[in-house]
């Protein structure tokens, strides 16, 4: 497995912080400067990258009111699938100037395009990399045509099964992909965070020997940032200015301050994993000396047998070591000792008695 690929300027992988998307989806809620201004908020909390989604409505769906095409459950009951991708999509003429703002602001901006004229679209924009949406996992056929571009890839696998992301993940190898992210996903809006089964994060890393990451649908940040400490290298999540903000995403979204939270948080979990190390840290060398050793708690003249009760285990630890207790009871002072001084080895006469 790759342990590192690069999008933009930035390296992700397992040896860097975990690279947090804002996802803006549908968060413009129909207005370009709603749209410009998530771009400019996003880049201002610290996260690498904003994701938009491209597609017009007649290229994800069809004009239908058959049964089929109705949506009878959950945030969008009571629309079509046309009506719902009318509402939601980002227009294609929009692009341009938030690619433009993304670049003003710093922040990396790339795409989910969802049939091959998107990627089009994107390709001519300078996309960085690509965005397989968890719906869209089982379009092989579209999976090829972004792999074709030699851009990284992340594909995220919300309804997925075992089979369906090895599929994915074959057919964008073998279209040219080399640098392949992929995220675990849940599909719900939100997702309860005992439906994610977090685990299956290092086994994708391990099955399919990629770069694992997090599509995050919960309300908080602590399962993206458990996530991390299970090796997650991406981090999504949805972005809004507004939760009440009555546009199709809003409502399971994070706000400027909590996505700002996300990405200092998950840059903390990625620092604590660290390595193996049993040494000493910074941080501790000091309070070494607050340990326990042994210490003299009577004077004893030089000479003297050393008896249990004239030496303690206490704080602090400028003697020996408390394990070497039954190395000094029985043997002989070999100098004047008075009470409430450390033990130490110049003390002791370690010839037998």
């Amino acid at each position: 497995m790759s342990r590192q690929i690069r999008i933009a300027n930035r390296s992700i992988g397992v040896d860097s912080p975990p690279y947090v998307i804002a996802e803006l989806s549908a968060n413009h809620n129909g207005d370009l400067e709603r749209a410009l201004s998530l771009v400019s908020a996003a880049a201002k909390t610290g996260a690498d990258a904003v994701k938009l989604q491209t597609y017009r409505p007649d290229t994800i769906t069809l004009k239908s009111n058959a049964p089929e095409f109705q949506i009878t459950e959950g945030l969008w009951a009571g629309h079509t699938l046309y009506d719902l991708y009318e509402w939601a999509h980002t227009p294609w003429e929009w692009h341009k100037p938030l690619f433009e703002r993304a670049r003003e602001d710093g922040i990396t901006i790339f795409s989910s395009p969802f049939d091959t004229t998107a990627v089009d679209l994107l390709e001519e924009l300078g996309a960085p990399a690509y965005k397989i949406a968890s719906f869209e996992v089982v379009d092989l056929p579209l999976i090829r045509y972004v792999a074709s571009t030699g851009k990284p890839m992340i594909i995220s696998t919300g309804m997925a099964n075992a089979d369906e992301i090895g599929e994915a993940i074959e057919a964008a190898r073998g279209a040219g992909c080399e640098d392949l992210v992929i995220l675990h996903c849940v599909s719900g809006y939100p997702a309860p965070p005992q439906d994610y089964n977090l685990a299956t994060l290092p086994d994708i890393a391990r099955r399919h020997n990629v770069l694992s990451g997090l599509s995050d649908h919960t309300l908080d940040n602590a399962t993206a940032i458990a996530a991390v400490a299970l090796g997650a290298v991406v981090i999504e999540k949805h972005f809004t200015l507004d939760r009440s903000g009555g546009g199709p995403d809003d409502s399971f979204s994070l706000e400027p301050t909590e996505f700002a939270a996300l990405c200092r948080d998950a840059a903390t979990a990625w620092s604590a994993l660290g390595s193996v190390d049993y040494g000493s840290k910074s941080s501790e060398i000091q309070n070494v000396q607050f340990r326990r050793s042994l210490y003299f708690v009577t004077d004893i003249a030089m000479g003297q047998m050393i008896e249990k009760g004239m030496v303690r285990s206490v704080r602090p630890g400028f003697g020996i070591g408390p394990k070497h207790i039954d190395d000094v009871i029985g043997k002989r002072a070999k100098k004047d000792v008075l009470a409430n001084t450390p033990v130490d080895w110049s003390c002791v006469d370690l010839v037998e008695p």
